[in-house]
């Protein structure tokens, strides 16, 4: 129910945007976040944008990754810029709540986007 899109293969110092947007009849999401995993690395958080706009960053992404959502409040983006090769991972959006006319999904996860930075 979350398609995630954007990634890519760029050089240390470029930028990307990620993009994940929630299909169906939605009416409310509230907290959507980003995380990474790299190969033989655990999934970790990445940045976090709760429904209300406030927002929370990974200490090795500060000042470099900008989250945001869409006016609908049914995406979420991840503007990425000085990407460094550390950064390579596949990247996948996932929402806390997702809540429709008659229905309501926790824990929800997007498919995945591969961001590889080479050196």
């Amino acid at each position: 129910q979350l398609q995630a899109s954007g990634g890519g293969l760029v050089q240390a110092g470029g930028s990307l945007r990620l993009s994940c947007a929630a299909s169906g009849s939605i009416a409310s999401i509230n907290d959507m976040d980003w995380y990474r995993q790299a190969p033989g690395m655990q999934r970790e958080l990445v940045a976090t944008i709760t429904s209300g706009g406030g927002t929370n960053y990974a200490d090795s992404v500060k000042g470099r990754f900008t989250i945001s959502r869409g006016n609908a409040k049914n995406s979420v983006f991840l503007q990425m810029n000085s990407l460094k090769p550390e950064d390579t991972a596949v990247y996948y959006c996932h929402a806390d709540q997702i809540w429709g006319a008659w229905w309501r999904k926790s824990d929800v996860w997007g498919q995945g986007t591969q961001v590889t930075v080479s050196s």
